[in-house]
């Protein structure tokens, strides 16, 4: 018996050498060897799935009824309004439950957060030390703001790079004008040279209050500013975007890809219209659910507010809008859909079960008006609205 177990031992020990001694172990490198993911990729994995988890238990918590409203939502759009994408952000979950969203949603913007409120910290500071040192300010208004003026803004920044590359006295050159430092304001946009051919943009964005007639004027509530910093090297090598502070969910590549080569100052324009549009959009948001929060019961929007749904709750019916914004420098829906749904009471009183009915007077509101004004405009209007339809049709 005892020589069986030796002789098992001794076979063990061939199979595997790590259970002999020392001396009758084989060098480590004749081994395969399994790779394992760096310590960033297990932090990366580990810091994915507890975002996820977190956000699943917030959703839960803040709204269970999250999923009927989505498949409601799907339901309600089904004749000839297609869902892009049916997931909407709760603008009621907590900011923290927010900013795991946007992370999920996009998952190359992890740490990206505090590296663009560095980038626009110290853009910000370089934009106004620019406009600080400036000697003049020209505002241009229509046709003054052509490809004409783009090219002499980028020899002024060749010319700057050239004037600092000369050694000692030759930093002075014989042309005097281009030894100032202009800078240009064109509308809501603010345009200089920067030091190492580059031309800056500030986009300065405004919300009138509400109304959408108005909102491309100067007069209305400040907004937060963003950058845009190209780079031109030469006029034979094409514009570059260098860096930006603008959100990561509105299109400027494919603008860049599109305009800057062929149409610089198409391109400038085009970003300015995208952030103007989504500001005007989020602030009509941010303004209704300021005003009439305690009657919207739930809210939904997208990142870029180019598709939004709410509830209202009344007290005869329960009213749902799904809005949808084909272009994203629109700021007034090109989609809209209002449904009335019978409360139970009503349902009580209907032989067959009773099916929604379109507000036609809201979703026109809707189309002409911003939203705050459309929202007062079918408040007011719905009470009237619903009596002809409880007459004439037994049911919302």
């Amino acid at each position: 018996m005892e020589s069986d177990i030796e002789e098992s031992l001794k076979k063990k020990q061939k199979k595997n050498p790590f259970l002999g001694e020392s001396s009758t172990r084989k060098p480590l490198e004749h081994f395969s060897v399994r790779s394992y993911p760096a310590m960033g990729e297990v932090v990366s994995i580990f810091m994915s799935l507890f975002a996820n988890w977190l956000f699943l238990i917030a959703w839960f918590r803040h709204k269970g009824k999250t999923f009927q409203m989505l498949s409601r939502g799907m339901e309600n759009w089904q004749s000839g309004f297609p869902v892009a994408n049916p997931i909407m952000l709760n603008v009621d979950i907590d900011n923290d439950y927010m900013l795991l969203f946007d992370l999920l949603a996009s998952p190359e913007t992890y740490g990206k957060r505090d590296s663009d409120k560095l980038i626009f910290e110290r853009l910000q500071k370089e934009f106004e030390a620019a406009r600080a040192s400036q000697t003049q300010e020209i505002c241009l208004d229509g046709d003054q703001w052509n490809d004409g003026l783009l090219a002499t803004i980028r020899e002024r920044v060749h010319m700057e790079v050239e004037r600092r590359a000369m050694p000692g006295d030759a930093n002075v050159l014989a042309d005097s004008d281009f030894q100032e430092k202009i800078t240009y304001k064109v509308g809501s946009k603010v345009i200089c040279c920067l030091e190492g051919a580059r031309i800056g943009i500030q986009y300065e964005t405004s919300f009138a209050g509400g109304s959408c007639f108005d909102f491309r004027g100067f007069a209305g509530e400040p907004c937060e500013p963003y950058h845009c910093v190209l780079e031109s090297k030469s006029f034979l090598e094409k514009m570059t975007v260098l860096e930006h502070t603008i959100p990561f969910f509105l299109p400027i590549r494919e603008a860049e890809n599109d305009l800057l080569s062929s149409n610089a100052m198409r391109f400038i324009d085009h970003v300015g219209e995208l952030l103007q549009a989504y500001v005007d959009r989020r602030e009509q948001v941010r303004l209704i659910k300021e005003l009439y929060g305690n009657q919207i019961g739930e809210l939904y929007h997208s990142l870029p507010y180019h598709m939004i749904e709410f509830v209202v709750d009344d007290s005869d019916c329960k009213i749902t809008v799904c809005l949808r914004y084909a272009d994203l420098v629109l700021v007034l829906p090109t989609r809209v859909k209002v449904l009335a749904w019978p409360t139970s009471q009503f349902k009580k009183d209907s032989i067959s079960a009773p099916s929604p009915a379109r507000l036609s007077y809201a979703e026109d509101a809707l189309r002409n008006m911003s939203l705050p004004e459309a929202y007062a405009e079918i408040v007011l209007n719905l009470p009237q609205a619903l009596r002809q339809m409880f007459q004439h049709g037994g049911s919302c």
